[in-house]
């Protein structure tokens, strides 16, 4: 694949906590250079990020009840109706790991719907964190997203005590075949295991290290 193509796939994320406007502003500068999807961001960065891009291909994403996924039905129906009033075009949206494994998939499915009805026109990325779940929550995870119209299944957060796995990915591509896109995220660092989760079945790779795995690709330095 050449570097325009595998940027195209890449979401260039910025989530820590101490991002400044600044950082927000470069990221979205990388962006626009180099040819990434979208830029990945908290909800209070949504604004800023539509801002600089606007008028470019670049898509916004916004997680939702990042990062534990624990917080209220409600406050996440609200974040994410807030990130796309700000103009968000996609939302990465955690869903409550607590409830899942404790046998409530109704509140999942349930929390999932409510935030799906009210953005009807943005893209959803469920984030189904699957380094706490066994390959059979994983799967009750990922059937519910389809379920209720989840476009994407993501991996993971990235905060977690493990990222992306190929082998997570490759079970996760089992279950949803053409019906839902996947997103690989978390340690993705390097051009080799971008290269392999695509393999793998991955269709969107989120990393805060876009700049480096496509100079990487395109034997550039510096640029």
């Amino acid at each position: 694949m050449n570097p325009k193509t595998i940027a195209s796939l890449i979401d260039h994320s910025l989530l820590r906590p101490d991002a400044t406007g600044g950082d927000i502003r470069r990221l979205c500068e990388e962006a626009l250079n180099y040819g990434f999807f979208s830029v990945c961001v908290n909800p209070c960065h949504v604004g800023t990020a539509k801002e600089i891009l606007r008028g470019s291909a670049v898509k916004v994403a916004a997680v939702i009840g990042f990062p534990l996924g624990v917080t209220l039905t409600e406050v996440k129906v609200y974040e994410a109706m807030n990130a796309d009033l700000l103009g968000a075009d996609e939302l990465d949206v955690v869903i409550n790991l607590g409830a899942l494994k404790s046998g409530s998939r109704d509140i999942v499915r349930k929390e999932l719907s409510e935030i799906i009805m009210v953005t009807r026109d943005l893209v959803h990325k469920t984030i189904i964190e699957t380094c706490y779940l066994t390959d059979d929550e994983k799967k009750e995870a990922v059937e519910t997203a389809l379920q209720v119209g989840s476009e994407f299944i993501k991996t993971s957060t990235g905060f977690g005590r493990a990222g992306a796995r190929l082998s997570d990915v490759r079970l996760i591509k089992r279950i949803v075949g053409e019906e839902a896109g996947i997103k690989a995220a978390g340690g993705i660092r390097t051009l080799r295991e971008v290269l392999a989760f695509l393999d793998a079945g991955a269709t969107r790779i989120g990393t805060s290290a876009g700049v480096t795995i496509i100079e990487e690709l395109s034997g550039i330095k510096g640029v």
